[in-house]
């Protein structure tokens, strides 16, 4: 062999490691980005491969489905459970890692000064691979751990996005139904300075007396600060749905002109039916069940920890003195490792990891239960919005038409205005009641599907608004 062979082979050896870790950094030999969820996202005007590929705010009027779909690309809640997924999927790849065997390459060049010779060079090259070959389940109970806590992931990710969509529901309709209570503030408005002009040009007539003058500025003034309010409530509103949509508060969005919610249908169905299928799709139940799994995997894998391990060996090495030559040597053997005593320390972890299993078992139990509630509650909220929407249309219809009948009298000298105040006062409770039960029905319909587990683009096929995207209400304006 050539003295020049050891250097040939060494520097070919670092050449490869050098590049080693730049194909780490790109490749996916266990093809562990397949285990990911789809990235959240309804894929408004977006493609399949790419869901949040444009996640700018467009300069059309949105509808409910754009607000959603811009929540879920938007929001860091959305992007963080999704960057937890890609964590959980590499540890999936790390621990089937470990099936794999391992090879070190030694490489060491040296200079020797001995106090009674001369100096001389010495140079190391060695080729190490080991290869675990048993280890009573250690590395099958870690895979098993960091699969289940990918699927925990996973479903806590659906989790986060059923309550992002929720939000951005909710906000949605907060939005529309504030600019709603403001128009009608305006209309009250309007009609107490109308009721104040005829009180005031009866009173100049001579045909009122001064307490109708004044009871009817007091109600306009009133009606005001109503407008005023509602104006604020509004801004709110549309702050808080900028930050659902994860942009900034002063986002000039636009949203389609909300049409009349539809008719709410009977929701008389058999609550026992739904909490049952609640509980087979919530995706916080399957991510708890997955963390129960995990647990227990977790529990095998420290009663494994304690026990032997055997183990392949194999190194290959070079050594060169300037003065005496080069020497070779190659070794092969199997070791056995048997842990003796460790300070009772794996006894202590298996006792931590079945107390583990304990805490995510009764974790389990109270998601459990709180499903059910969650289902209880939200459908009894939807069957009070579906009979108030039925009452307040009814009362807005009687409130309207006496506020008519005495607004009429008034002006033809035959009312006083007590009576005009009081219909007018009904008739703006009567609206923001209307608009409120609308907006109950709407998220409480909402918010039964998201206790159900399945809050999805259908329901906002359902929801949305029907109206021409042209006929737009523009939020800036109202300010």
């Amino acid at each position: 062999m050539s003295a020049s062979y050891p250097r040939t082979v060494c520097c070919a050896l670092l050449l490869f490691l050098s590049a080693v870790p730049q194909a780490e950094e790109i490749s996916d030999p266990f093809d562990t980005q397949a285990m990911l969820p789809l990235k959240p996202a309804l894929r408004l005007n977006n493609t399949p491969d790419e869901p949040c590929k444009d996640t700018k705010l467009p300069t059309y009027p949105l509808n409910l489905f754009a607000v959603v779909d811009l929540a879920l690309c938007n929001n860091p809640q959305t992007r963080e459970a999704w960057a937890s997924a890609k964590l959980q999927a590499a540890q999936v790849g790390v621990n089937k890692a470990a099936y794999l065997p391992n090879l070190t390459l030694n490489a060491g060049l040296s200079r020797n000064w001995p106090a009674n010779s001369a100096a001389y060079n010495q140079r190391n090259i060695g080729l190490s691979l080991s290869y675990l070959i048993y280890d009573f389940g250690l590395r099958s109970a870690n895979l098993d751990s960091a699969k289940q806590l990918l699927i925990a992931a996973s479903y806590t990710q659906d989790s986060l996005v059923q309550t992002v969509f929720l939000a951005a529901v909710q906000s949605y309709y907060q939005t529309q139904s504030s600019l709603a209570a403001f128009d009608a503030a305006r209309e009250s408005e309007a009609a107490a300075k109308a009721s104040f002009e005829a009180a005031q040009a009866r009173y100049l007539a001579g045909s009122a007396t001064p307490a109708d003058k004044y009871s009817a500025q007091t109600a306009y003034s009133q009606a005001t600060l109503n407008r005023i309010a509602a104006s604020g409530a509004h801004q709110i509103a549309r702050g808080t749905l900028a930050n659902v949509m994860g942009l900034d508060v002063p986002q000039p969005i636009q949203l389609v002109t909300a049409s009349p919610a539809p008719n709410p249908e009977d929701f008389q169905r058999n609550v026992a039916v739904l909490i049952d299928s609640a509980r087979d799709l919530r995706p916080d139940l399957r991510a708890a069940e997955a963390q129960v799994q995990a647990a227990q995997a977790n529990s095998e894998a420290a009663r494994a920890a304690a026990l032997p391990t055997l183990s392949l060996g194999a190194n290959s090495s070079y050594q060169g003195v300037a003065s005496n030559g080069m020497n070779r040597g190659s070794t092969l053997g199997i070791t056995l490792s048997a842990p003796i005593f460790s300070g009772y320390a794996p006894s202590y972890r298996i006792r931590s990891a079945d107390a583990q299993v304990e805490v995510k078992q009764a974790q389990l139990e109270k998601i459990r239960l709180q499903v059910a509630l969650d289902v209880w509650n939200a459908y009894q909220n939807l069957i009070t919005a579906t009979q108030a929407i039925r009452a307040t249309t009814d009362l807005l219809q009687s409130a309207t038409q006496s506020e008519n009948v005495a607004s009429g009298r008034y002006k033809a000298g035959v009312g006083v205005m007590l009576d005009v105040l009081n219909a007018q006062s009904a008739l703006a409770n009567a609206r923001q009641q209307e608009i409120q039960a609308r907006f109950n029905w709407n998220i409480s319909r909402a918010t039964l599907a998201q206790a159900m587990g399945n809050l999805d683009a259908d329901l906002l096929q359902e929801l949305s608004s029907s109206a021409p995207m042209e006929h737009s209400t523009d939020i800036k304006k109202n300010k």
